[in-house]
């Protein structure tokens, strides 16, 4: 029976052996996908699956048999305590599945809301649809948005249009209309935009797919949403004279995804 961890680090799985520490020689990733585990309960935890599956599919990954057995070892190990970040990963070379196992990072300084770099940093990434080969990359971006005071980065396309932020899809409100970016443009499909989107069609919210550019944000109520922070609505822009809107939605928003945690599965015997 696999045993939930309880300290953090990165850990190999070896098929017929499951999980292993001190096999982590290949760092470039080829696939990767991350959730918020809090106490044992997780939300989306079949779609972050379903996610990471498709990704590792798309790069010529291990087979689903593999991919199967990992994630039900994978689960069984995550900790059933406190709150935590895991991460699954496919990396290059070997084609090595692994689980990083970290503790979820405190909130930030404008906890619930977030600060963000609005100087409109071109998309850097190379395969944006899948998350995992950017991750470097990102974390550079955010680096620089924090050298201006900002916690998060808008990526926008060649047309100026806005994508998402390098660690969260992007979100905002036109009147009584929640939007997003077109599926055209090239975003990654986040889990916990997808539960957003539901969530406002049962609610008589019709999403909508739109173009905008940054300056066409100015004075909305925008949020950045992702598996790690739920929704965060921005409360101010760095780098551009632009104001942030009032945010009245995002409170009642984010009480209804705290809702939606799930006791992970208890391990098999």
């Amino acid at each position: 029976m696999t045993q939930p961890a309880t300290a953090e680090g990165l850990l190999a799985w070896v098929p017929g052996h499951g999980l292993i520490s001190g096999l982590a020689a290949d760092t470039q990733l080829l696939a990767a996908d991350s959730w918020l585990v809090r106490d044992g309960r997780v939300r989306g935890l079949d779609r972050h699956r379903e996610r990471f599956l498709r990704a590792c599919g798309d790069c010529g990954g291990p087979s689903l048999q593999q991919l199967t057995d990992f994630w039900r070892d994978m689960t069984a190990a995550l900790p059933r305590t406190g709150s935590w970040f895991p991460r699954v990963e496919l990396v290059a070379g070997s084609l090595q599945l692994r689980l990083l196992l970290r503790h979820a990072p405190p909130p930030g300084p404008d906890a619930p809301g977030v600060r963000v770099w609005a100087a409109g940093q071109p998309d850097p990434r190379t395969v944006p649809r899948r998350k995992g080969p950017d991750l470097d990359v990102l974390a550079r971006v955010r680096q620089r948005a924090a050298g201006q005071g900002a916690q998060e980065a808008v990526l926008i396309a060649p047309s100026g249009a806005v994508l998402e932020a390098a660690t969260a899809s992007l979100l905002w409100w036109e009147d009584d209309t929640l939007c997003l970016p077109s599926p055209h443009l090239p975003v990654l499909g986040g889990v916990t935009t997808g539960l957003v989107q539901e969530h406002a069609v049962r609610s008589g919210i019709e999403p909508a797919h739109r173009e905008r550019t940054l300056e066409q944000l100015a004075g909305r109520e925008v949020w950045l949403v992702n598996a790690l922070h739920g929704i965060r609505p921005v409360t101010g822009w760095e780098g551009r004279p632009m104001e942030a809107g009032a945010a009245p939605r995002a409170r009642g928003w984010q009480e209804w995804l705290d809702g939606l945690g799930e006791p992970l599965p208890s391990p098999a015997l």
